[in-house]
C-alpha cells in the first residue's frame, strides 16, 4: 500500500507575542493537546512561504505549500477562485475578487472600510445581493458570479490586470479614498462600483440586516485580479493524486489547477461555525483511494483580520480539537501515514492583515510511530519552530521534503 500524506493548514494561525497573554503568541496560549502529543513524534522548523517581493496573500502562501513556486505560476488570486466556481476563463479574461463590504462615515466627511466581510454575510443573503447586482453589469462586458459569504467574482473580458488594487482586509478601519482612486483608471469598473453603491443599501436583505443591528453589505470592493495560470498537475510533478478540502474558493481553485479533487463539504463556511467534522470525514474518505489530502481551515485568519484575540484562540483550539484530533485518530487505519501541520502565513492581531514572516511547521513522518524527539514540552508554535533550528527557504522545499519527491522541479 502506498504511503498517505496529510497536510493540515490553519490559515493565519501565526502571530506575534501578545501583552495580554504575558508575552505568549495565540498559538502558545491556546490549548492544543492533540498537536502537543504529536510534537515528540516529529520535527519542527520554520519555512518562508512568501517569496521576496510578493504580497503575503493566502493565494501565494498556499500555492507555495503545495510545492509550486508562486514567482513562476502565480498570476493573481481571482483566477484561482474562478476555477473553483466552475468559471472557465478565456486567455484574455481578467478575473477580480468582488468582496461585499461595509463602508461608512470616517467622521471627517470621508468614507472608511468598516468591515471587509460585511459582517460575514451569509451565503444565502449574498446570493440575493449578487443577483441584484446583475443590473449593474447590463450594457457592459462585465460578468458577476456568486461565491461563498462575502467572496464573489467579477470577470472583465479583455480587461486590465495591471491595476494596483488593495485587499479590503488590508485597510480595515481606514479611509478608502486613496485606495479607491485606482478604479478611475478603468471607467467600466468605477461605473459598476458606483451602481452597486446605490443598489445594495436599498436591497431588502440589507434593510433586514440593519434592522437586526447587523452591518449591511452596502458596497463592493474589487481586487486580486489576474488571468488564468498554467501549472503542471500534482500527479505530473510527483506521481501522487490528491484532494483539497476547504470552504474557500481560492484554495479549491489552486487544487483544480494542480489536478486535485476540490471536495465540496456542506456547511463549510470559512469561519468559526464551519463544518469541521464534515471536512475531516471528507478527507478520510479521499485517503481511501487517494495519496494526499490538503485540509484548509480559514477561521484563525478571519479572527486575525478582525483583530479579535479571543476568537483567534478559539479558532486555533477548534483546529486542534475538531480537525487535528479526529483526523489523526481516523488516519491510524492506514499503514504508512505522514502528517504536516503548518500555517500559511501570519495574520497578527495587531496588524489585522497578512505578513510574510516565516511560519512554523511540524512534520511527523510516521503518524503511527513512537516519540523520536525532545520537543515534547514545546508544543507547536512560532517559538518552538525557531528552536527546531530547521529553516527552509520556500514552501516548495518543505513540500519536497515532506513527500520525498522532487517538487522543486515545478
Amino acid at each position: 500500500m502506498k504511503r498517505k500524506y496529510i497536510i493540515l493548514v490553519g490559515d493565519g494561525m501565526g502571530d506575534y507575542p501578545q501583552e495580554e497573554l504575558n508575552g505568549k503568541t495565540p498559538l502558545e496560549a491556546a490549548s492544543t493537546p492533540n498537536i502537543d502529543r504529536l510534537a515528540p513524534k516529529g520535527r519542527m522548523g520554520m519555512v518562508k512561504t512568501v517569496p521576496k517581493g510578493m504580497e503575503p496573500g493566502s493565494d501565494v502562501a498556499n500555492m507555495s505549500l503545495l510545492g509550486y513556486d508562486p514567482a513562476k505560476y502565480h498570476t493573481g488570486r481571482s483566477p484561482l477562485e474562478a476555477a473553483s466556481m466552475g468559471v472557465r476563463l478565456a486567455p484574455e479574461d481578467v478575473a477580480f475578487r468582488c468582496n461585499l463590504v461595509t463602508l461608512g462615515d470616517d467622521g471627517t466627511g470621508g468614507v472608511r472600510m468598516i468591515d471587509y466581510s460585511a459582517g460575514h454575510v451569509s451565503t444565502e443573503e449574498a446570493r440575493e445581493l449578487i443577483a441584484a447586482l446583475q443590473e449593474a453589469t447590463v450594457g457592459t462586458p462585465l460578468k458577476i458570479y456568486p461565491g461563498v459569504s462575502y467572496r464573489h467574482l467579477l470577470v472583465w473580458p479583455g480587461g486590465r490586470d495591471d491595476l494596483a488594487t488593495t485587499p479590503p482586509h488590508d485597510i480595515s478601519g481606514q479611509p478608502v479614498a486613496a485606495y479607491g482612486r485606482v478604479y478611475s483608471e478603468a471607467p467600466v469598473l468605477s461605473a459598476f462600483i458606483e451602481k452597486a453603491s446605490v443598489i445594495l443599501p436599498a436591497h431588502p436583505v440589507n434593510q433586514v440586516r440593519t434592522s437586526k443591528g447587523k452591518t449591511p453589505a452596502n458596497a463592493v470592493w474589487l481586487w486580486g485580479q489576474g488571468k488564468a495560470p498554467a501549472m503542471p498537475t500534482l500527479a505530473q510533478r510527483t506521481g501522487l493524486n490528491g484532494a483539497v478540502i476547504s470552504a474557500v474558493d481560492l484554495l479549491k481553485g489552486i487544487g483544480i489547477y494542480a489536478g486535485m479533487n476540490p471536495v465540496a463539504v456542506p456547511g463549510a463556511t470559512g469561519y468559526l461555525d464551519t463544518n469541521y467534522a464534515g471536512k475531516v470525514d471528507a478527507a478520510l474518505r479521499e485517503l481511501e483511494t487517494g495519496d494526499l489530502v490538503f485540509v484548509h481551515i480559514e477561521a484563525p485568519d478571519e479572527a486575525g483580520h478582525e483583530g479579535d484575540l479571543a476568537k483567534k484562540i478559539e479558532a486555533i483550539e477548534a483546529f486542534d480539537a475538531r480537525v487535528v484530533g479526529p483526523m489523526v485518530e481516523g488516519a491510524r487505519k492506514f499503514h504508512d501515514v505522514s502528517l504536516l501541520i503548518v500555517t500559511d502565513h501570519l495574520t497578527p492581531i495587531s496588524k489585522k492583515t497578512h505578513v510574510g514572516d516565516p511560519v512554523p511547521f511540524l512534520i511527523v513522518e510516521d503518524l503511527n510511530g513512537s516519540a523520536s524527539s525532545s520537543q515534547a514540552a514545546a508544543g507547536y508554535s512560532e517559538r518552538s519552530g525557531l528552536a527546531g533550528g530547521w529553516m527552509l527557504e520556500s514552501g516548495a522545499e518543505l513540500f519536497s521534503r515532506f513527500v520525498g519527491g522532487d517538487s522543486n522541479r515545478a
